[in-house]
C-alpha cells in the first residue's frame, strides 16, 4: 500500500476516534512531528507502528485498509 494511503487512513481513524495529533502521538509513543510526516505521506509507518496504531484506535489492519 502507498505511504500516502496509510497516512490518510490513520488520520481519518484518529479524527473519527476524537484524538488530536498531540494526544494520539502520545498514546502510540511517537513524536507529533513524525506522526505529521506519516499523515502527510512523507514517511512510511513500519509494521510495529501500524500494530500500535490499530491497537490504540481499536481497529484491525484490515479495517484500516478498507477506508
Amino acid at each position: 500500500m502507498e505511504t500516502m494511503d496509510w497516512g490518510r487512513r490513520i488520520r481519518a481513524f484518529r479524527k473519527l476516534k476524537g484524538y488530536t495529533q498531540q494526544g494520539f502521538s502520545h498514546e502510540i509513543g511517537l513524536s507529533v512531528s513524525v506522526l505529521g510526516e506519516i499523515e502527510r505521506g512523507t514517511r512510511e509507518p513500519d509494521e510495529e507502528l501500524l500494530t500500535r496504531v490499530c491497537s490504540v484506535l481499536g481497529v484491525s489492519k484490515e479495517d484500516m485498509m478498507n477506508v
